[in-house]
């Protein structure tokens, strides 16, 4: 096959993936994505309906949000809850292996506020998506 042959129609590599056993891989494909780490901070302070976390980090499109949220219910991180009659009414909340991401969520959030700080003078305005409290242990 020759090598300017479209993607599609290229053998697959029987490579060995190098990154199969790296922690740091596997946690970046667990929490790594768009709004992942957003979603899981708000997720850490309570239960959230989809549409109040689509308004607590806007402008995440709909799309995105869904996607990120069935991702990281994949990976048992967050559990999607309905109650109620049909249109039962979504709530989403960290599962208690979710929780374990508790501390480290606090220490990201502490080292970007000393990041922000250190690379640019401090707005008047009112914290982005005010993700500025402390996550509660």
């Amino acid at each position: 096959m020759s090598k300017n042959a479209p993607a599609g129609n290229r053998p697959r590599s029987t490579r060995p993936d190098p990154l199969a056993d790296c922690p740091l891989n596997a946690a970046f494909v667990a929490i790594g994505g768009k709004w992942k780490l957003t979603i899981l901070y708000w997720l850490g302070r309570e239960p959230h309906q989809f549409r109040q976390l689509q308004r607590r980090i806007a402008p995440v499109s709909h799309k995105v949000l869904v996607e990120q949220l069935r991702e990281l219910e994949a990976q048992d991180l967050i559990r999607r809850e309905t109650n109620g009659p049909v249109p039962a009414p979504v709530r989403y909340m960290l599962t208690e292996y979710g929780e374990t991401l508790r501390p480290l969520i606090e220490t990201v959030r502490i080292w970007g506020e000393r990041h922000l700080a250190r690379t640019r003078v401090k707005s008047t305005r009112e914290t982005s998506l005010m993700c500025a409290t402390p996550l509660e242990p």
